[in-house]
């Protein structure tokens, strides 16, 4: 499947938005991966939100989250020669490494990754900035001008 998106029309009646189309491409080119491993993400809240991955059989120092501005980066490598010993007779589940990058949106940050039952959790939270959050602007009033008798 050919995922090569031609962005061309749209640089030329935009000024500024070359990010968001070099971002559209990024993601297009990581859609057509190989789906490994599998993964599902969850609004939580307002500003939170969940990626769940399944890692069945990754133990938790076999696998890496980092954080890296705006690109959360997920990692796992199979220690070599956990199994040397084993004669599988069917191998259904994958042990290879993988990497996973997902673009998070401004002000996004990790706050935390827990492993549970081959379930990688990895929580995220959107915090803005104070100068960047909605605020009342108060409207003063000027006094109305008195009015005098005029004689």
């Amino acid at each position: 499947m050919r995922t090569d998106l031609d962005f061309a029309p749209y640089h030329r009646a935009t000024v500024g938005f070359d990010r968001v189309f070099d971002l559209l491409g990024t993601v297009a080119g990581q859609s057509a991966g190989n789906g490994f491993p599998p993964y599902d993400i969850e609004k939580a809240g307002e500003d939170r939100y969940r990626i769940a991955m399944a890692v069945a059989g990754f133990s938790e120092a076999e696998l890496n989250v980092t954080q890296k501005e705006d690109e959360l980066v997920i990692t796992g490598k199979a220690a070599p020669g956990r199994n040397g010993q084993t004669q599988y007779l069917h191998r259904g589940i994958a042990e290879r490494d993988f990497e996973r990058r997902f673009q998070l949106a401004d002000h996004v940050k990790v706050v935390g990754a827990r492993l549970i039952n081959g379930l990688l959790t990895v929580e995220l939270q959107r915090e803005l900035p104070e100068e960047k959050k909605p605020r009342t602007i108060r409207i003063e009033a000027e006094p109305a001008p008195r009015l005098t008798r005029q004689q």
